[in-house]
């Protein structure tokens, strides 16, 4: 499948014992994930939680805005930890189309 750039899609990214722009340290396995620049804005998301489903398999996974994405491709393409991914795709894919929900 051919993800075009206006569509919803899940990467992910390494923690590499950074904190994020919410301020706080994660590690790889915590289910958070970054919210593209466009959204994230002055930081209002962080702490917001928001599920994700990837459309292909169907599989989901609830995670915790703590970090801003200024390369995700577009307002509604998400960053996820590897612990959030893994949930929902298997790493070597890259990329995925989701759908997502603020909860």
């Amino acid at each position: 499948m051919m993800l075009t750039y206006n569509l919803p899609s899940a990467t992910f990214f390494y923690q590499n014992g950074v904190a994020g722009a919410c301020g706080t340290v994660h590690s790889d396995s915590d289910l958070i994930a970054a919210m593209d620049s466009e959204r994230y804005g002055s930081g209002s998301l962080c702490g917001q939680q928001v599920t994700i489903t990837n459309t292909d398999n169907g599989k989901s996974v609830t995670v915790t805005i703590a970090d801003e994405c200024p390369t995700c491709t577009n307002g509604n393409s998400i960053d996820l930890s590897t612990g959030a991914f893994d949930q929902i795709a298997d790493e070597s894919s890259g990329i995925v189309p989701i759908s997502w929900v603020m909860n």
